[in-house]
């Protein structure tokens, strides 16, 4: 295999990472109907002056035994954590993220690959590794502790607490492969990646 098969190799590995990364996001859009449903029934529910809402005798993660609105206003956040941690990846993959356009607009495609190759070295990938390793720790004494809601809402805290690490994972793996991605186009000196959605030309 020669040097340009090996750098094309190394795009190819960075854009299967980033796709495989991107993956709970792509399909995390239903969390957003999800939470619109659980927002209209926590207003109407208060409204009403409503309480407790349903009753079961078997124990359900997360729900415990019983439905109430306490468990509706927590089950919001939960949400809410979910879609950004699991999202954040599958915006990352599709330049989606937050940057400063005002200046990257500026700079030649090479230029911001290298930009980016930098911003992924030195500040995305050991942030978010330091805080999947802090994150699970801290999702484990949750869990050792049986931590639940102090107003009588949701059950088994940790579940929500695990999607820290998860998404923090996820958005290193998407860091290691766009790493790749953009070496391997520096070193091809290719002017476009032809799996990003818009043609960007220096």
């Amino acid at each position: 295999m020669d040097g340009r098969s090996q750098q094309s190799a190394m795009v190819r590995l960075g854009n299967a990472l980033l796709d495989i990364s991107a993956l709970p996001g792509r399909y995390g859009s239903i969390l957003i109907l999800m939470l619109v449903f659980v927002v209209m029934i926590s207003v109407v529910g208060a409204q009403m002056g409503l309480s407790d809402l349903l009753v079961w005798e078997r124990r359900i993660p997360l729900f415990g035994n019983h439905l109430n609105m306490t468990s509706i206003s927590e089950l919001q956040w939960h949400l809410f954590s979910l879609l950004i941690m699991l999202s954040g990846a599958y915006a990352l993959r599709d330049n989606r993220h937050i940057r400063v356009d005002i200046m990257s607009s500026r700079f030649s495609y090479r230029t911001r690959l290298w930009v980016d190759l930098f911003g992924d070295l030195v500040f995305l990938i050991p942030f978010f590794a330091f805080l999947a390793w802090y994150s699970l720790a801290f999702t484990q004494m949750a869990y050792g502790f049986g931590e639940q809601s102090n107003a009588g809402g949701l059950v088994d805290r940790y579940l929500v607490k695990a999607v820290l690490p998860i998404g923090s994972v996820l958005l290193v793996v998407a860091g290691v492969g766009r790493v790749l991605r953009n070496f391997g186009l520096l070193l091809t000196g290719q002017k476009t990646d032809p799996s990003l959605s818009e043609e960007i030309v220096s």
